[in-house]
């Protein structure tokens, strides 16, 4: 996971270096790509253990090119620039994670986490993870113990921790 600010600060280094995104295991978004929308959402919910749980994200929105468009990269310091005409409008929090939702005709969108960025020549490169899902209340009970004592990673969890889910 990464947060907004964090992914920031490591673009602003590469300005002139084409923005690419990997996802799936080597697939990545055409060149030409669009930036649709940056969001910051707000999530409020209650977990299976009946804990509320509230926190925000960062969602930048990529869509394939259309057929017009130059099969190009968008430069870091466009998308970086495109991110600031944003934060000058919208809340954004850089204590956010920072997600990207990418989809295109032949797959639904998902909003991948970032996972790490690496420079390849001309292009920084940032490799996509695929979203999880877990249980809070199991998570919890592993790391803090809210259902019932601390369980290591592989261990069986509590009875207590069971009957939250």
């Amino acid at each position: 996971m990464m947060n907004t600010q964090e992914f920031l600060q490591n673009l602003a280094p590469h300005p002139d270096k084409g923005l690419v995104f990997e996802y799936d295991a080597g697939q990545r978004v055409a060149p030409g790509y669009h930036v649709t929308e940056v969001m910051s959402v707000s999530y409020a919910s209650m977990d299976c253990g009946g804990q509320a749980n509230a926190w925000r994200e960062t969602v930048v929105q990529l869509m394939d090119p259309g057929p017009k468009d130059k099969p190009e990269f968008m430069p870091v310091k466009k998308f970086l620039s495109i991110y600031e005409r944003v934060a000058a409008s919208v809340a954004v929090e850089g204590e956010a994670e920072v997600r990207f939702e990418y989809g295109n005709p032949a797959r639904p969108a998902v909003h991948y986490h970032v996972g790490r960025l690496e420079v390849e020549g001309d292009q920084l490169v940032v490799r996509l993870t695929p979203p999880g899902v877990t249980c809070k209340a199991a998570d919890r009970a592993r790391s803090a113990g809210c259902c019932g004592p601390a369980v290591e990673a592989g261990q069986e969890l509590p009875v207590a921790a069971r009957g939250c889910c």
